[in-house]
């Protein structure tokens, strides 16, 4: 955690994520985390399965984002409660959801959840499956 690579379409930082990661048969999956990338366009942070932690408050330190993929799901990563929060920690106000509606625990609301967002003056993007969003 904590280390960077420049690649020919920009910088990558992997960064911390709290969430298990164990295989099937119980071996473990390594350390959980996240990408913030940079491409000299935008700039992007995928959280992957997290749930709310204070490191998030060092994400604007390496970039200002223009879109954050945050888990909303509940249960076992963050909820929209969280996201929006997470958000704040991160500074950035365009949200793309993941890790929502694949199974009964973590199925949401769709329409309270954007509006959770729009609230605080941000947006919650979620997209259906095959849907494309430009960056």
């Amino acid at each position: 955690h904590g280390g960077s690579w420049q690649f020919d379409f920009g910088k990558v930082k992997y960064v911390q994520a709290w969430h298990s990661s164990t295989f099937p048969d119980g071996a473990s999956g390594g350390l959980p985390g996240g990408f913030v990338i940079q491409t000299g366009e935008k700039n992007l942070y995928i959280a992957g399965d997290t749930a709310l932690s204070m490191d998030m408050k060092l994400i604007p330190l390496f970039t200002k984002l223009d879109l954050a993929v945050l888990p909303i799901g509940d249960n076992f990563t963050m909820g929209p409660d969280e996201a929006v929060i997470a958000s704040d920690f991160i500074e950035c106000n365009r949200i793309l959801g993941c890790h929502y509606d694949t199974f009964g625990y973590i199925e949401i609301d769709h329409a309270e959840a954007k509006k959770k967002f729009a609230d605080k003056g941000k947006e919650l993007i979620l997209l259906d499956i095959g849907e494309k969003l430009s960056v």
